[in-house]
């Protein structure tokens, strides 16, 4: 049973009539959450928010997020694990056989009913150099499972501007792009005087000592002269993702 079945069932039986008042209430709140002691889940998210809760595995025990990712599947179609590792990967098979782990990404990703996308808006992913695609994955699965059509151009950043310069009209052909760059993090500028769809920025952590885990990036992208880009936290591909999809369906 879906999440959505089980509100569908409960409005019929009220509908019906073998649910008062107080009882179909009462079932809301109970088929709203499931508490697992250690994490409360919230299912109307789906509903509140167009996906379901996305869990955050780092930091959570092998247990906590295999039990967290088995109950979100037994009550929704889709569901995403961020942070994962393999163990938790091989953990959680044996309950989701059409689980998917992408390595680079570090995403399990279960999609029993894949989202429609609209050929004719796309999302481009973007990247400064090779380093920073694991990042780039994160918010490329990310936006794909949310249902959008996602464009890949990586390694093109300005140490070799020409490799960007290549690529320029099918970067316009995008609904919204995200730009992925460690070191100074100077791409997603160029990037944005170049084009007339918004821009999410994402600094990684790549590059030496004075990057600054990041931080070097992450102030260089706030601190753009080109107008219309936005930027996330560092290494936050999943952030990029969920925010270029929502901006991508808006009608």
């Amino acid at each position: 049973m879906s999440y959505e079945t089980d509100i569908k069932e409960a409005l019929a039986a009220y509908k019906a009539g073998t649910l008062s008042d107080e009882e179909v209430i009462a079932r809301f709140h109970q088929l709203n959450m499931t508490d697992l002691g250690f994490a409360k889940l919230d299912h109307d998210r789906s509903l509140r928010r167009g996906f379901p809760e996305v869990v955050y595995c780092e930091g959570k025990t092998i247990q906590q997020a295999a039990a967290i990712l088995t109950v979100l599947a037994s009550r929704h179609k889709n569901v995403l694990g961020t942070r994962a590792s393999r163990e938790l990967y091989e953990a959680v098979k044996p309950n989701l056989p059409d689980a998917v782990y992408y390595e680079r990404a570090r995403l399990i990703v279960l999609e029993k009913e894949p989202l429609h996308k609209d050929p004719d808006r796309k999302i481009a992913v973007i990247t400064a150099g090779t380093s920073d695609v694991p990042v780039a994955e994160e918010a490329a699965v990310t936006a794909e499972i949310m249902g959008n059509e996602v464009i890949r151009i990586y390694d093109v950043g300005v140490a070799g501007i020409h490799r960007l310069l290549g690529k320029v009209e099918e970067i316009r052909s995008a609904n919204v792009i995200v730009v992925i760059a460690g070191m100074e993090g100077a791409l997603a500028s160029v990037v944005g005087g170049l084009v007339d769809k918004p821009v999410i920025a994402v600094p990684t952590s790549v590059g030496y000592g004075a990057n600054f885990n990041g931080l070097s990036a992450l102030l260089g992208m706030l601190n753009s002269c080109s107008a219309g880009v936005a930027v996330v936290n560092i290494d936050n591909g999943f952030g990029a993702g969920r925010m270029a999809s929502i901006i991508n369906h808006l009608r």
